[in-house]
């Protein structure tokens, strides 16, 4: 789990983050807009609708030290269904190399979408 964060031009909300997660055991990759400004709050809400709600509880999430990931509301929240947190270590590609692979991948099909058309 990852944020991407940048302009991005259009739209009705005015999105200017994604946080992208990537299942290492099925190798898919979702993809949720939000905002820099969203709080570990909004990102728990976000969180549970789109990925839980119909991917079910995970055994374990590997993430970045972003506060957002690391709050007490997330502790909390982890704790309640029992996953596991793990923490990547910075500029250690073995620890998730596929996931931040992916999020580079993820990162530049975004940054081509919407400067699309652009001139």
């Amino acid at each position: 789990m990852d944020w991407i964060t940048g302009p991005v031009p259009g739209g009705k909300e005015n999105f200017n983050a994604f946080m992208i997660i990537v299942d290492c055991f099925s190798k898919s990759v979702r993809c949720l807009s939000g905002h820099k400004e969203d709080t570990a709050i909004d990102t728990a809400l976000s969180f549970w609708n789109n990925i839980m709600s119909t991917c079910g509880v995970h055994k374990i999430i590997i993430s970045d030290r972003d506060p957002k990931f690391t709050s007490e509301f997330w502790t909390n929240l982890y704790d309640m269904f029992d996953t596991k947190v793990a923490f990547s270590t910075a500029y250690h590609p073995q620890t998730d190399g596929l996931a931040e692979r992916m999020i580079q991948t993820m990162e530049d099909i975004i940054r081509r979408f919407c400067a699309y058309g652009m001139k």
